[in-house]
Protein backbone atom coordinates (compact mmCIF):
# COMPACT_ATOMS: atom_id res chain seq x y z
CA UNK A 1 0.00 0.00 0.00
CA UNK A 2 1.05 3.14 -0.82
CA UNK A 3 0.74 6.27 1.64
CA UNK A 4 -0.67 9.33 0.55
CA UNK A 5 1.75 12.00 1.73
CA UNK A 6 0.03 13.58 4.29
CA UNK A 7 -0.16 9.98 5.38
CA UNK A 8 4.05 10.07 5.31
CA UNK A 9 4.20 13.50 7.17
CA UNK A 10 1.35 12.19 9.93
CA UNK A 11 4.03 9.39 10.43
CA UNK A 12 7.19 11.24 10.53
CA UNK A 13 6.01 14.24 12.66
CA UNK A 14 6.27 13.18 16.21
CA UNK A 15 2.32 13.03 17.28
CA UNK A 16 2.18 16.54 15.55
CA UNK A 17 5.13 18.59 16.37
CA UNK A 18 6.70 18.72 12.84
CA UNK A 19 9.00 21.64 12.66
CA UNK A 20 5.87 24.03 13.37
CA UNK A 21 8.46 25.69 16.28
CA UNK A 22 10.98 26.32 13.68
CA UNK A 23 8.55 27.64 10.68
CA UNK A 24 7.15 30.12 13.43
CA UNK A 25 10.56 31.27 14.74
CA UNK A 26 11.71 31.99 10.89
CA UNK A 27 11.53 35.48 10.73
CA UNK A 28 12.54 35.30 6.64
CA UNK A 29 9.19 34.76 5.61
CA UNK A 30 5.54 34.95 6.67
CA UNK A 31 4.90 31.37 5.71
CA UNK A 32 5.92 28.40 7.20
CA UNK A 33 7.47 24.88 6.11
CA UNK A 34 4.95 22.90 3.71
CA UNK A 35 4.89 19.64 5.79
CA UNK A 36 4.00 21.76 8.72
CA UNK A 37 1.26 23.57 6.71
CA UNK A 38 -0.53 19.87 7.01
CA UNK A 39 0.27 18.97 10.75
CA UNK A 40 -0.79 23.01 11.70
CA UNK A 41 -4.43 22.30 10.97
CA UNK A 42 -4.39 19.83 13.91
CA UNK A 43 -3.87 22.87 15.59
CA UNK A 44 -7.29 24.30 14.33
CA UNK A 45 -5.18 26.70 11.94
CA UNK A 46 -4.84 26.95 8.18
CA UNK A 47 -2.06 29.19 6.53
CA UNK A 48 -3.82 31.61 4.07
CA UNK A 49 -2.63 33.82 1.78
CA UNK A 50 -4.41 37.53 0.10
CA UNK A 51 -5.37 36.40 -3.29
CA UNK A 52 -6.81 39.74 -4.58
CA UNK A 53 -3.05 40.96 -4.49
CA UNK A 54 -0.98 38.15 -5.40
CA UNK A 55 -0.62 39.06 -9.56
CA UNK A 56 0.68 42.73 -7.80
CA UNK A 57 3.02 41.30 -4.59
CA UNK A 58 4.41 39.10 -7.31
CA UNK A 59 5.22 41.93 -10.28
CA UNK A 60 6.75 43.63 -7.02
CA UNK A 61 8.75 40.09 -6.43
CA UNK A 62 7.30 40.01 -3.46
CA UNK A 63 6.33 36.53 -1.81
CA UNK A 64 2.12 35.92 -1.22
CA UNK A 65 1.07 38.61 1.57
CA UNK A 66 0.58 35.00 4.49
CA UNK A 67 -2.07 35.50 6.93
CA UNK A 68 -3.62 32.74 9.12
CA UNK A 69 -6.96 31.50 9.87
CA UNK A 70 -7.81 30.18 13.03
CA UNK A 71 -10.63 28.12 14.00
CA UNK A 72 -11.92 28.01 17.37
CA UNK A 73 -13.02 24.94 18.97
CA UNK A 74 -16.75 25.56 20.56
CA UNK A 75 -18.84 22.28 21.25
CA UNK A 76 -22.42 22.48 20.66
CA UNK A 77 -21.93 26.42 19.80
CA UNK A 78 -21.89 27.66 23.17
CA UNK A 79 -19.53 30.60 24.64
CA UNK A 80 -19.67 32.69 27.49
CA UNK A 81 -19.74 36.24 27.53
CA UNK A 82 -16.59 36.42 28.43
CA UNK A 83 -15.23 34.27 25.83
CA UNK A 84 -16.84 36.59 23.06
CA UNK A 85 -15.33 39.69 24.49
CA UNK A 86 -12.22 38.14 23.95
CA UNK A 87 -13.02 37.03 20.91
CA UNK A 88 -13.93 40.15 19.98
CA UNK A 89 -10.58 41.78 21.39
CA UNK A 90 -8.36 39.47 19.45
CA UNK A 91 -10.06 40.26 16.37
CA UNK A 92 -9.37 43.88 16.37
CA UNK A 93 -5.67 43.60 17.52
CA UNK A 94 -4.64 40.59 15.81
CA UNK A 95 -7.26 39.61 12.78
CA UNK A 96 -9.06 42.09 10.28
CA UNK A 97 -11.38 43.29 12.84
CA UNK A 98 -14.24 40.74 12.52
CA UNK A 99 -15.45 37.33 13.65
CA UNK A 100 -16.57 34.67 11.43
CA UNK A 101 -19.13 32.63 12.44
CA UNK A 102 -18.59 28.62 10.59
CA UNK A 103 -21.27 26.37 9.65
CA UNK A 104 -20.02 24.02 11.82
CA UNK A 105 -20.65 26.44 15.15
CA UNK A 106 -17.01 27.24 15.45
CA UNK A 107 -15.13 30.83 15.68
CA UNK A 108 -12.93 32.01 12.94
CA UNK A 109 -10.47 34.72 13.06
CA UNK A 110 -8.94 35.44 9.76
CA UNK A 111 -6.21 37.98 8.68
CA UNK A 112 -3.87 36.66 11.45
CA UNK A 113 0.26 37.11 11.18
CA UNK A 114 2.57 34.59 11.71
CA UNK A 115 4.49 36.79 14.35
CA UNK A 116 0.71 37.47 16.07
CA UNK A 117 -0.17 33.51 15.77
CA UNK A 118 1.28 32.38 19.32
CA UNK A 119 -0.40 35.42 21.13
CA UNK A 120 -3.40 35.24 19.39
CA UNK A 121 -3.70 31.16 20.62
CA UNK A 122 -3.03 31.83 24.07
CA UNK A 123 -5.18 35.29 24.05
CA UNK A 124 -8.13 32.21 23.46
CA UNK A 125 -6.63 30.10 25.99
CA UNK A 126 -6.94 32.80 28.52
CA UNK A 127 -10.55 32.56 27.96
CA UNK A 128 -10.66 28.95 28.24
CA UNK A 129 -10.92 28.33 24.83
CA UNK A 130 -8.67 26.55 22.64
CA UNK A 131 -8.37 25.61 18.62
CA UNK A 132 -6.90 21.84 19.32
CA UNK A 133 -8.73 19.54 16.41
CA UNK A 134 -11.02 22.11 15.25
CA UNK A 135 -9.29 21.10 12.03
CA UNK A 136 -7.16 18.11 10.32
CA UNK A 137 -7.92 14.57 10.31
CA UNK A 138 -9.42 14.24 13.82
CA UNK A 139 -12.97 14.76 14.95
CA UNK A 140 -14.18 18.24 15.01
CA UNK A 141 -16.12 20.64 16.50
CA UNK A 142 -18.98 18.28 17.64
CA UNK A 143 -22.33 20.59 16.58
CA UNK A 144 -25.53 20.60 18.77
CA UNK A 145 -29.19 22.11 17.94
CA UNK A 146 -29.37 25.32 19.55
CA UNK A 147 -32.95 24.56 20.12
CA UNK A 148 -33.74 27.46 22.81
CA UNK A 149 -37.35 26.53 23.44
CA UNK A 150 -36.00 22.86 24.89
CA UNK A 151 -33.92 24.29 27.51
CA UNK A 152 -33.85 20.91 29.99
CA UNK A 153 -33.24 19.17 26.79
CA UNK A 154 -30.71 21.68 25.24
CA UNK A 155 -28.52 21.39 28.48
CA UNK A 156 -28.29 17.26 28.72
CA UNK A 157 -27.82 17.12 24.72
CA UNK A 158 -25.30 20.04 25.16
CA UNK A 159 -23.73 18.62 27.70
CA UNK A 160 -23.22 15.20 25.90
CA UNK A 161 -21.89 16.76 23.13
CA UNK A 162 -19.48 19.24 25.03
CA UNK A 163 -18.39 15.12 26.69
CA UNK A 164 -17.97 13.91 23.10
CA UNK A 165 -15.86 16.40 21.86
CA UNK A 166 -13.27 16.16 24.66
CA UNK A 167 -13.52 12.57 24.98
CA UNK A 168 -12.14 13.04 21.19
CA UNK A 169 -9.13 15.12 21.33
CA UNK A 170 -6.27 14.22 20.25
CA UNK A 171 -3.71 13.08 23.34
CA UNK A 172 -0.67 14.63 22.37
CA UNK A 173 0.54 17.30 24.02
CA UNK A 174 2.26 18.68 20.75
CA UNK A 175 -0.56 21.94 20.88
CA UNK A 176 -0.15 22.69 24.64
CA UNK A 177 3.60 22.37 24.07
CA UNK A 178 3.91 24.84 20.77
CA UNK A 179 1.16 27.22 21.67
CA UNK A 180 1.28 27.60 25.57
CA UNK A 181 4.90 26.77 26.31
CA UNK A 182 4.60 23.78 28.25
CA UNK A 183 7.28 21.48 28.86
CA UNK A 184 7.07 17.94 27.72
CA UNK A 185 7.23 15.83 31.00
CA UNK A 186 10.78 14.10 30.99
CA UNK A 187 10.42 10.26 30.61
CA UNK A 188 7.48 10.07 29.38
CA UNK A 189 5.78 9.30 25.54
CA UNK A 190 2.90 10.42 23.60
CA UNK A 191 0.06 7.78 22.84
CA UNK A 192 -2.93 8.02 20.97
CA UNK A 193 -5.16 5.35 22.36
CA UNK A 194 -8.36 6.69 20.02
CA UNK A 195 -6.17 7.72 16.79
CA UNK A 196 -3.12 5.92 16.95
CA UNK A 197 0.07 7.75 15.63
CA UNK A 198 -1.38 8.11 11.87
CA UNK A 199 -4.47 10.00 13.30
CA UNK A 200 -7.53 9.52 11.00
CA UNK A 201 -7.47 9.09 7.10
CA UNK A 202 -9.41 12.28 7.07
CA UNK A 203 -11.53 14.54 8.58
CA UNK A 204 -14.29 13.69 10.39
CA UNK A 205 -17.34 15.42 11.55
CA UNK A 206 -20.48 14.99 14.31
CA UNK A 207 -23.98 17.01 15.08
CA UNK A 208 -26.44 16.19 17.46
CA UNK A 209 -29.61 17.68 16.47
CA UNK A 210 -32.89 18.11 18.73
CA UNK A 211 -36.15 17.55 16.76
CA UNK A 212 -37.95 18.86 15.28
CA UNK A 213 -35.01 21.23 14.32
CA UNK A 214 -32.12 19.93 12.23
CA UNK A 215 -30.44 23.07 12.51
CA UNK A 216 -27.06 21.46 12.31
CA UNK A 217 -27.93 19.45 9.10
CA UNK A 218 -27.59 15.99 10.96
CA UNK A 219 -27.49 13.85 7.80
CA UNK A 220 -24.16 15.97 6.52
CA UNK A 221 -21.89 14.36 9.12
CA UNK A 222 -19.64 11.49 9.49
CA UNK A 223 -22.12 10.87 12.60
CA UNK A 224 -25.26 11.93 13.36
CA UNK A 225 -26.97 11.63 16.17
CA UNK A 226 -30.81 12.14 16.75
CA UNK A 227 -32.01 13.24 20.11
CA UNK A 228 -35.11 10.71 21.34
CA UNK A 229 -36.98 12.26 24.35
CA UNK A 230 -39.85 10.85 26.23
CA UNK A 231 -42.06 12.48 28.49
CA UNK A 232 -39.69 15.35 28.12
CA UNK A 233 -36.12 13.56 28.73
CA UNK A 234 -33.59 12.40 27.15
CA UNK A 235 -33.29 8.46 26.44
CA UNK A 236 -31.26 8.25 23.84
CA UNK A 237 -30.19 8.94 20.05
CA UNK A 238 -31.10 7.36 16.63
CA UNK A 239 -27.71 6.87 15.06
CA UNK A 240 -26.69 8.00 11.56
CA UNK A 241 -23.60 7.03 10.05
CA UNK A 242 -21.56 8.13 6.32
CA UNK A 243 -22.94 11.68 5.57
CA UNK A 244 -20.53 14.31 4.06
CA UNK A 245 -20.62 16.99 1.73
CA UNK A 246 -17.21 17.20 -0.28
CA UNK A 247 -16.71 16.02 -3.51
CA UNK A 248 -14.05 16.77 -6.47
CA UNK A 249 -15.36 17.77 -10.12
CA UNK A 250 -14.35 15.34 -12.85
CA UNK A 251 -13.66 12.49 -10.29
CA UNK A 252 -17.15 10.26 -10.42
CA UNK A 253 -16.16 8.26 -7.25
CA UNK A 254 -16.45 11.13 -5.02
CA UNK A 255 -19.98 12.48 -4.06
CA UNK A 256 -22.13 14.23 -1.62
CA UNK A 257 -24.32 11.69 0.62
CA UNK A 258 -26.67 11.65 3.47
CA UNK A 259 -25.74 9.54 6.48
CA UNK A 260 -27.50 6.06 6.81
CA UNK A 261 -29.83 6.19 10.25
CA UNK A 262 -28.95 2.51 11.36
CA UNK A 263 -30.59 2.29 14.91
CA UNK A 264 -30.77 3.79 18.16
CA UNK A 265 -28.85 3.64 21.33
CA UNK A 266 -29.34 4.57 25.07
CA UNK A 267 -28.02 7.41 26.36
CA UNK A 268 -25.44 5.61 28.70
CA UNK A 269 -24.18 4.06 25.61
CA UNK A 270 -23.67 6.85 22.66
CA UNK A 271 -20.27 7.97 23.70
CA UNK A 272 -18.99 4.40 23.17
CA UNK A 273 -20.39 3.82 19.73
CA UNK A 274 -19.10 6.95 18.68
CA UNK A 275 -15.77 5.99 19.60
CA UNK A 276 -16.38 2.98 17.80
CA UNK A 277 -17.02 4.00 14.57
CA UNK A 278 -14.13 6.73 14.78
CA UNK A 279 -11.58 2.80 15.29
CA UNK A 280 -13.60 1.57 12.59
CA UNK A 281 -12.49 4.54 10.47
CA UNK A 282 -9.03 4.82 11.89
CA UNK A 283 -8.80 1.09 10.85
CA UNK A 284 -10.73 0.94 7.43
CA UNK A 285 -10.42 4.32 5.82
CA UNK A 286 -8.81 4.79 2.80
CA UNK A 287 -5.13 6.02 3.12
CA UNK A 288 -3.70 5.66 -0.23
CA UNK A 289 -6.22 8.44 -2.08
CA UNK A 290 -7.05 11.12 0.54
CA UNK A 291 -10.59 12.05 -2.03
CA UNK A 292 -11.75 9.09 -1.56
CA UNK A 293 -10.70 8.91 2.64
CA UNK A 294 -14.40 9.80 4.40
CA UNK A 295 -16.00 7.45 6.18
CA UNK A 296 -18.93 7.75 3.71
CA UNK A 297 -16.10 6.18 1.06
CA UNK A 298 -15.57 3.18 3.60
CA UNK A 299 -19.60 2.41 4.25
CA UNK A 300 -20.06 2.19 0.81
CA UNK A 301 -16.81 0.08 -0.26
CA UNK A 302 -17.26 -2.60 2.63
CA UNK A 303 -20.95 -2.15 3.46
CA UNK A 304 -24.06 -0.80 5.22
CA UNK A 305 -24.34 -4.06 6.96
CA UNK A 306 -21.06 -5.14 7.26
CA UNK A 307 -20.67 -1.70 9.02
CA UNK A 308 -23.35 -2.46 11.41
CA UNK A 309 -22.17 -6.02 12.40
CA UNK A 310 -18.94 -4.24 13.23
CA UNK A 311 -19.95 -1.67 15.19
CA UNK A 312 -21.86 -4.27 17.30
CA UNK A 313 -19.02 -6.49 17.26
CA UNK A 314 -16.76 -3.88 19.19
CA UNK A 315 -19.70 -2.85 20.94
CA UNK A 316 -20.00 -5.59 22.53
CA UNK A 317 -24.26 -4.72 22.07
CA UNK A 318 -26.82 -4.60 19.32
CA UNK A 319 -28.27 -1.86 18.28
CA UNK A 320 -32.37 -1.48 18.63
CA UNK A 321 -34.51 -0.48 15.73
CA UNK A 322 -34.93 3.69 15.28
CA UNK A 323 -37.40 5.54 17.05
CA UNK A 324 -39.75 7.74 16.04
CA UNK A 325 -38.89 11.18 15.53
CA UNK A 326 -40.16 14.54 13.11
CA UNK A 327 -37.88 16.87 11.58
CA UNK A 328 -39.67 20.54 10.46
CA UNK A 329 -37.14 22.56 9.55
CA UNK A 330 -33.30 22.67 8.95
CA UNK A 331 -33.08 27.05 9.32
CA UNK A 332 -33.59 29.09 12.32
CA UNK A 333 -36.19 30.62 13.68
CA UNK A 334 -35.56 34.38 14.36
CA UNK A 335 -36.39 36.67 16.96
CA UNK A 336 -37.56 36.34 20.58
CA UNK A 337 -38.90 33.02 22.13
CA UNK A 338 -39.00 31.64 25.66
CA UNK A 339 -37.49 28.37 26.69
CA UNK A 340 -39.01 26.09 29.12
CA UNK A 341 -36.50 27.38 31.90
CA UNK A 342 -38.80 30.85 31.97
CA UNK A 343 -35.40 32.53 30.21
CA UNK A 344 -35.65 34.44 26.90
CA UNK A 345 -33.99 33.90 23.82
CA UNK A 346 -33.05 36.23 21.15
CA UNK A 347 -31.81 34.30 17.32
CA UNK A 348 -30.23 37.28 15.23
CA UNK A 349 -29.86 37.21 11.43
CA UNK A 350 -25.98 37.34 10.83
CA UNK A 351 -25.52 37.94 6.95
CA UNK A 352 -22.75 34.90 5.83
CA UNK A 353 -21.92 34.25 9.34
CA UNK A 354 -19.52 37.65 9.55
CA UNK A 355 -19.98 40.00 12.75
CA UNK A 356 -18.85 43.51 11.60
CA UNK A 357 -19.44 47.13 11.95
CA UNK A 358 -20.55 48.17 8.63
CA UNK A 359 -21.28 52.03 7.56
CA UNK A 360 -25.61 50.88 7.96
CA UNK A 361 -25.10 48.88 11.37
CA UNK A 362 -22.65 47.66 14.01
CA UNK A 363 -23.16 44.76 15.21
CA UNK A 364 -20.16 43.84 16.47
CA UNK A 365 -20.58 46.89 18.13
CA UNK A 366 -23.67 46.03 19.80
CA UNK A 367 -23.08 42.45 21.16
CA UNK A 368 -19.59 43.67 22.60
CA UNK A 369 -21.89 46.21 24.82
CA UNK A 370 -24.47 43.00 25.29
CA UNK A 371 -21.88 41.02 26.15
CA UNK A 372 -20.10 43.29 29.01
CA UNK A 373 -23.43 42.87 31.35
CA UNK A 374 -25.44 39.85 30.29
CA UNK A 375 -25.02 36.84 32.72
CA UNK A 376 -26.56 34.08 30.11
CA UNK A 377 -25.11 32.47 27.13
CA UNK A 378 -24.53 33.09 23.34
CA UNK A 379 -24.94 30.35 21.05
CA UNK A 380 -23.08 29.92 17.47
CA UNK A 381 -25.80 28.11 14.79
CA UNK A 382 -25.27 25.70 12.41
CA UNK A 383 -26.77 28.34 9.85
CA UNK A 384 -23.95 31.13 10.51
CA UNK A 385 -26.40 32.99 13.22
CA UNK A 386 -26.42 33.83 16.68
CA UNK A 387 -28.31 33.18 19.73
CA UNK A 388 -28.11 35.41 23.00
CA UNK A 389 -29.51 33.15 25.05
CA UNK A 390 -30.91 32.98 28.44
CA UNK A 391 -31.69 36.27 29.06
CA UNK A 392 -33.80 37.59 32.48
CA UNK A 393 -36.90 39.25 31.98
CA UNK A 394 -35.13 42.66 33.14
CA UNK A 395 -32.56 42.48 30.72
CA UNK A 396 -34.68 42.22 27.61
CA UNK A 397 -35.39 45.77 27.36
CA UNK A 398 -32.00 46.61 27.58
CA UNK A 399 -30.72 44.38 25.03
CA UNK A 400 -33.52 45.59 22.27
CA UNK A 401 -32.14 49.16 23.43
CA UNK A 402 -28.40 48.45 22.24
CA UNK A 403 -29.53 46.19 18.95
CA UNK A 404 -31.79 49.55 17.58
CA UNK A 405 -29.13 52.42 18.80
CA UNK A 406 -26.39 50.70 16.55
CA UNK A 407 -28.86 49.88 13.59
CA UNK A 408 -28.89 46.38 13.74
CA UNK A 409 -32.38 45.84 13.94
CA UNK A 410 -32.52 46.96 10.03
CA UNK A 411 -30.83 44.05 9.25
CA UNK A 412 -33.25 41.85 10.98
CA UNK A 413 -36.03 43.16 8.46
CA UNK A 414 -34.61 41.04 5.58
CA UNK A 415 -35.92 38.53 3.27
CA UNK A 416 -37.35 35.06 4.79
CA UNK A 417 -34.62 34.28 1.28
CA UNK A 418 -31.85 36.04 2.68
CA UNK A 419 -31.96 35.23 6.30
CA UNK A 420 -32.20 31.35 4.88
CA UNK A 421 -29.20 32.03 3.17
CA UNK A 422 -25.20 30.43 4.09
CA UNK A 423 -21.83 31.02 2.05
CA UNK A 424 -18.35 29.91 3.12
CA UNK A 425 -15.71 32.31 3.66
CA UNK A 426 -14.21 31.49 -0.17
CA UNK A 427 -12.10 34.50 -1.80
CA UNK A 428 -10.10 36.62 -0.56
CA UNK A 429 -8.29 34.28 1.43
CA UNK A 430 -9.26 30.43 0.99
CA UNK A 431 -6.57 28.97 -1.08
CA UNK A 432 -9.22 26.20 -2.49
CA UNK A 433 -11.79 28.66 -3.66
CA UNK A 434 -12.56 28.64 -7.68
CA UNK A 435 -14.98 31.61 -6.90
CA UNK A 436 -16.27 34.54 -4.80
CA UNK A 437 -18.90 32.88 -1.90
CA UNK A 438 -19.23 35.15 1.11
CA UNK A 439 -18.87 38.22 -0.99
CA UNK A 440 -21.11 38.10 -3.99
CA UNK A 441 -23.77 35.92 -2.45
CA UNK A 442 -25.57 39.14 -1.11
CA UNK A 443 -25.98 40.58 -4.45
CA UNK A 444 -27.15 37.53 -6.07
CA UNK A 445 -29.86 37.11 -3.60
CA UNK A 446 -30.46 40.85 -4.39
CA UNK A 447 -31.53 39.56 -7.59
CA UNK A 448 -33.49 36.75 -6.55
CA UNK A 449 -35.57 38.77 -4.10
CA UNK A 450 -36.89 40.82 -7.24
CA UNK A 451 -38.33 37.63 -9.09
CA UNK A 452 -39.62 36.31 -5.35
CA UNK A 453 -41.24 39.70 -4.67
CA UNK A 454 -42.32 39.84 -8.33
CA UNK A 455 -44.19 36.43 -7.74
CA UNK A 456 -45.39 37.09 -3.88
CA UNK A 457 -43.01 34.31 -2.83
CA UNK A 458 -40.97 36.93 -0.94
CA UNK A 459 -42.24 35.27 2.87
CA UNK A 460 -41.22 31.58 1.73
CA UNK A 461 -37.90 30.48 3.82
CA UNK A 462 -35.85 29.15 0.94
CA UNK A 463 -32.76 27.76 1.65
CA UNK A 464 -29.81 29.14 -0.59
CA UNK A 465 -26.23 27.82 -0.13
CA UNK A 466 -22.98 28.86 -1.50
CA UNK A 467 -19.49 27.46 -1.75
CA UNK A 468 -16.75 28.52 -3.75
CA UNK A 469 -15.56 24.78 -4.49
CA UNK A 470 -16.90 21.51 -3.97
CA UNK A 471 -15.77 20.53 -0.97
CA UNK A 472 -18.51 21.30 0.89
CA UNK A 473 -18.23 23.90 3.93
CA UNK A 474 -21.33 25.46 3.03
CA UNK A 475 -23.34 22.30 2.74
CA UNK A 476 -24.46 23.76 -0.38
CA UNK A 477 -25.79 19.78 -1.91
CA UNK A 478 -28.30 20.29 0.81
CA UNK A 479 -29.54 23.80 -0.39
CA UNK A 480 -33.02 24.07 -1.66
CA UNK A 481 -30.76 25.91 -4.09
CA UNK A 482 -27.19 25.45 -4.18
CA UNK A 483 -24.57 27.16 -6.14
CA UNK A 484 -21.00 25.39 -6.10
CA UNK A 485 -17.93 27.61 -7.58
CA UNK A 486 -16.13 26.21 -10.95
CA UNK A 487 -13.96 29.04 -11.96
CA UNK A 488 -13.78 32.52 -11.85
CA UNK A 489 -17.65 33.81 -12.03
CA UNK A 490 -18.68 30.61 -13.07
CA UNK A 491 -20.86 28.28 -10.80
CA UNK A 492 -22.65 24.76 -11.17
CA UNK A 493 -26.11 25.30 -9.91
CA UNK A 494 -27.89 22.81 -7.88
CA UNK A 495 -32.00 22.67 -6.89
CA UNK A 496 -34.46 20.42 -5.22
CA UNK A 497 -33.06 19.41 -1.43
CA UNK A 498 -35.20 18.68 1.15
CA UNK A 499 -36.50 22.21 3.52
CA UNK A 500 -35.58 19.46 6.32
CA UNK A 501 -31.98 18.77 5.05
CA UNK A 502 -33.45 14.87 4.06
CA UNK A 503 -32.86 14.55 0.44
CA UNK A 504 -29.56 15.98 -1.39
CA UNK A 505 -30.08 18.38 -4.38
CA UNK A 506 -29.17 17.77 -7.98
CA UNK A 507 -26.79 19.83 -10.62
CA UNK A 508 -29.30 21.78 -13.26
CA UNK A 509 -27.17 24.00 -15.05
CA UNK A 510 -23.45 24.07 -15.39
Amino acid sequence: MELSGVEKIKDQSNYLRGTIKESLADELTGAIRDDDTQLIKFHGSYMQWDRDIETERKKQKLEPLFSFMIRVRVPGGVATPLQWLQMDRLSDKYGNGTIKLSTRQAFQLHGILKRNLKTTIKGMNSALLDSIAACGDVNRNVMCSANPYKSALHAEVYGLSKNISEHLLPNTTAYHEIWLDKEKVAGTSDSEPIYGKHYLPRKFKIAVAVPPDNDVDVFANDIGLIAIEEKGKLVGFNLCVGGGMGMTFGMENTYPRLASEIGYVAKDRIVKAVEEIVKIQRDNGNREDRKNARLKYTIDRLGLDWFKKELESRCAFALEPSKEYEFSTNGDTFGWMQGTNQKWFLTLFVEGGRVRDTPTFKLKSALREIAKYHDGDFRLTGNQNLVIGNVGELNKGKIESILKENKVYSTQQATALRKHAIACASLPLCGLAFAEAERYLPTLVDKIDRLLIDNKLQDEPIHVRMTGCPNGCGRPFLGEIGFVGRAPGKYNMYLGAGFIGNRLNVCTKK
